[in-house]
């Protein structure tokens, strides 16, 4: 009985460490779930702040956090801001300069360059 308790420990130890589509499938999936939550939380603090010329800061950021957490968060990072900007273009009428700067932002921060780049004078530093 101590033998086949053992051995069943070993097998969920050893599945459970092994590389298998469903691992990662749901590392994929909570990564996601992560990036969606990197996002909000760099659009949250985009609208405490309310800075002039900080937009692109919380853009880059937001896609940042959100790709440093894997290919999940990467993917959820494209999703929100090709959605946003989407939006952004053909509702709120802002323009086509302002939805491309926007998508570089967006860009630098997924591919891991310092979201400080876009970051403006004065912004405080809790952010």
């Amino acid at each position: 009985m101590r033998l086949c308790v053992c051995f069943v420990l070993l097998s969920i130890i050893l599945c459970a460490s092994a590389d298998s589509p469903l691992a990662r499938g749901g590392k994929f999936v909570l990564d996601a779930l992560g990036g969606a939550r990197d996002m909000y939380r760099a659009y949250r603090d985009m609208r405490e702040a309310n800075y002039k010329g900080a937009d692109k800061y919380f853009h880059a950021r937001g896609n940042y956090d959100a790709a440093k957490r894997g290919p999940g968060g990467a993917w959820a990072a494209r999703v929100i801001s090709d959605a946003r900007e989407k939006w952004q273009s053909d509702v709120s009428g802002r323009g086509a300069e302002d939805t491309r700067a926007d998508q570089e932002a967006n860009r630098w921060g997924r591919s891991g360059g310092d979201p400080n780049r876009y970051r403006p004078a004065g912004l405080p530093s809790k952010y």
